[in-house]
């Protein structure tokens, strides 16, 4: 049975619109795991969880479809189908650059749009505009909590989301009533995502390249200096194959000062663990989530303090970038704010956010226009032809306003 996870499948939508309880609805693990996420109620990282689709060769379709060993309605073995990894975005307005982070390792998306709110809210919107930014093409929609409204709001709801979706990569996407609280409509939501969502052709030949999306340092306060382990990292290897004893390469890495001048140099460590499904493994290819064991000082990846780094062997990562020159598209208003002001041209000298990959940093514009330039203030690894999301700083929160190509 295959351990790792074909693919990544984002969960995003407004705040409190039931992404992470449909997340468990399907996957059965509760994703906000952080203190202050169960505190509060809402998702602050980005969550995980691997589940494995099964049918039941008995049961007539769609109802054949589930994520358990046994059918629930007739009680016989069910087969596997793929198993899938899904990343749950957070839907609060301040955390949107958690989501553009996560948009970069999605195969394909699931929009969910609370059915007893007026739709779009804002950061629906945002959402759906940054899968366009990023270039995530395979979406499905999830009209959630029908249980807690009326027929004829159901309806009047359904036809607010086909008006909103015109016009973008949602266009033409199922919408799916369900009510990831009861469980409803669950086994029609697995059958859509197995015929809509296809698991993207792989390059496991090529040089492995790993997004890092979150860091860890797995040591308990305390323990003994015997017993202490590297640091690990976990994220997506969206091309070639890693193995346990693998050299491994990370940048853009730390700085360091030398000479009395600040300089960045990647790190190297090599792979003392891999796992993938929640299992150990000595190998994995392109596809779902992956976390892998270094020999690393812990302290550097404590706090996902390595998040936004690529990885993978030594010498064949992109340069380290201190500034991009990029063709620049922007979006015609600036959304996830009630009042939508038109995005007006980038100017010299303002800062604007920049998402590469998995990497959030700060860029100062020193070359305005179609064509601009912009100076880092945390450098990238990336290449030509790489697409970047870019925000704009407005009132108080970053909002997005288009996107670049790397050239």
């Amino acid at each position: 049975m295959k351990i790792q996870s074909e693919i990544n499948i984002g969960l995003v939508g407004h705040v409190d619109h039931g992404k992470t309880t449909l997340t468990k609805a399907l996957s059965g693990i509760w994703t906000d795991t952080h203190s202050e996420e169960t505190k509060r109620g809402i998702s602050i990282r980005l969550g995980y969880a691997d589940i494995t689709f099964r049918k039941c060769a008995d049961c007539e379709e769609p109802q054949c479809y589930t994520t358990a060993l046994v059918c629930e309605k007739c009680g016989k073995e069910t087969e596997m189908l793929r198993k899938v990894s899904f990343v749950d975005a957070p839907g609060h307005e301040t955390l949107m650059a958690t989501m553009l982070s996560g948009a970069a390792i999605m195969d394909g998306a699931i929009l969910v749009i609370a059915a007893n709110e007026p739709c779009p809210q804002p950061q629906t919107k945002e959402h759906l505009m940054a899968l366009d930014v990023i270039g995530v093409k395979d979406v499905i929609v999830v009209q959630n909590k029908i249980d807690i409204i009326s027929k004829e709001r159901a309806i009047e709801s359904y036809n607010e989301i086909k008006e909103f979706v015109k016009g973008t990569c949602a266009e033409d996407a199922p919408i799916i009533p369900v009510s990831a609280q009861q469980g409803a409509n669950v086994d029609i939501l697995i059958d859509l995502i197995e015929t809509r969502i296809k698991t993207p052709e792989r390059h496991p030949d090529k040089s492995a390249r790993l997004y890092v999306a979150r860091s860890f340092d797995i040591n308990k306060p305390g323990s003994h200096p015997s017993t202490i382990v590297g640091g690990v990292i976990g994220g997506s290897l969206i091309q070639g194959t890693l193995k346990v004893g693998d050299e491994l390469e990370i940048k853009p890495g730390i700085q360091i000062n030398k000479d009395g001048k600040q300089k960045w140099i990647s790190l190297h460590s090599q792979i003392t663990g891999l796992i993938a499904g929640g299992e150990e493994v000595n190998e994995v290819s392109p596809g779902g989530l992956v976390g892998i064991g270094t020999n690393l000082d812990a302290a550097l990846t404590k706090a996902d303090s390595l998040s936004g780094s690529v990885a993978g062997k030594p010498g064949t990562l992109p340069d380290i970038m201190h500034e991009l020159s990029m063709e620049v598209n922007l979006l015609d208003r600036v959304v996830g704010t009630k009042e939508e002001r038109e995005v007006e041209p980038i100017k010299a000298k303002e800062p604007l956010m920049i998402n590469v990959g998995t990497t959030t940093t700060i860029g100062v514009v020193t070359t305005a226009g179609n064509q601009a330039k912009v100076t880092l203030k945390l450098p990238v690894a990336a290449e030509n032809g790489q697409r970047v999301a870019l925000s704009r700083r407005v009132g108080a929160r970053w909002r997005l306003i288009g996107y670049g190509i790397i050239n």
